[in-house]
């Protein structure tokens, strides 16, 4: 009868071993110190096909523009094209409405000619997938120009090379897609990890990435 009314029971367990706990610490050490190393040049590769246009995100601050000047004047592209919906912050002093707009001006006042830049702003009141509605409108406007067939690079920033690169390949389907990340200039790359402004951009993108490529759509 006892058996029936009893609450708790006896049962074997496998238990880690001294040398086996010092074996998962190790492999857990090792996972982290690839994650330390290798995941931020993962987000941020530089892999460009040198092609016929180089396409800029405009919200890019001023040093990473300088950059975008040189690469262009190098890599002998016909034409830039800055990317950029509407600027929110300081909308009240601004007389640019778009990042697109400020980029391009400011491209031309480095040193580009006006009149091989085009400014593709896109559609203003885009509050999700902005990178993938900007690289829509990149791919309308140069269909528009004749442009179609033309092979890109995209140039961004930091970690978020990745996902700009991944979207805009899936939108050109048909056309060579490169890309350039520029190293922010607010943290060293190379250790990440012990700055605020690394950590947070790391984390950030990666969370980001994974939402475009395993769960973002453009049906939805």
């Amino acid at each position: 009868m006892n058996k029936f009314i009893r609450l708790t029971t006896i049962r074997k367990c496998r238990v880690l071993t001294p040398t086996g706990w010092i074996a998962l610490s190790m492999g857990f050490g090792l996972i982290m110190v690839s994650v330390l190393l290798f995941v931020h040049p993962f987000l941020s590769p530089t892999k460009p096909i040198h092609g016929d246009i180089l396409v800029v995100e405009g919200w890019l601050p001023d040093y990473a523009l300088k950059k975008v000047k040189a690469y262009f004047q190098k890599g002998g592209y016909k034409l830039l094209v800055t990317t950029g919906g509407r600027i929110r912050v300081g909308s009240f002093v601004s007389e640019y409405e778009t990042w697109a707009k400020l980029a391009s001006l400011s491209l031309n006042e480095l040193g580009i000619p006006q009149k091989k830049i085009i400014a593709v702003p896109g559609l203003l009141n885009i509050k999700k997938d902005r990178t993938y509605h900007s690289a829509l409108a990149v791919k309308k406007r140069l269909y528009t120009e004749g442009l179609n067939t033309a092979s890109i690079d995209i140039v961004s920033l930091g970690t978020h090379a990745r996902r700009s690169w991944f979207l805009f390949e899936e939108v050109f389907s048909t056309v060579n897609v490169g890309v350039i990340s520029i190293s922010p200039n607010d943290y060293d790359v190379s250790r990440w990890w012990l700055f605020s402004e690394g950590v947070r951009s790391v984390v950030s993108e990666s969370i980001a990435y994974f939402y475009a490529r395993f769960i973002f759509s453009s049906t939805t």
